[in-house]
């Protein structure tokens, strides 16, 4: 899997990124500012964005391990694998949300009360659904 990993994130060459709506720099461990994103689990952020026509915050993508583990992260987090990403609910219809990211191919869902965490794991959902986000 083709992926962009670099010590840092301003040292990723601006011809390297092709993504429109997101920036290395949103997208880097807050830690260490290293950055590791698998480029198809960017390929469904940056889809989601289009279907949904208005920006979304990212609270979290690439932790490095040293800050993941800081934080409390688990052990075998995707967001050390690069293909994770925490999309902030303020302002969003966390049901349309979800639905657009299922339709991305998206496979791992957490509902949290600020943020949905989406990754491209092993199937999983976890949180607090109502059916109508099944």
């Amino acid at each position: 899997m083709k992926k962009i990993e670099y010590e840092h994130w301003g040292l990723v060459p601006v011809n390297r990124w092709r993504w429109k709506y997101f920036t290395p720099k949103e997208l880097a461990s807050k830690g260490n500012g290293s950055i590791k994103i698998l480029e198809h689990a960017l390929d469904k952020l940056e889809r989601v964005r289009e279907q949904l026509g208005r920006p979304l915050v990212i609270n979290s993508a690439y932790r490095d391990p040293e800050y993941n583990a800081r934080i409390g992260g688990a052990r075998m987090s995707r967001h050390k694998v690069g293909d994770a990403f925490d999309i902030s609910l303020k302002g969003q219809d966390r049901h349309k949300l979800h639905r657009l990211c299922k339709d991305a191919g998206f496979t791992g869902f957490g509902l949290y009360k600020t943020f949905l965490h989406v990754d491209c794991g092993p199937r999983r959902q976890w949180g607090k659904w109502s059916q109508e986000a099944q």
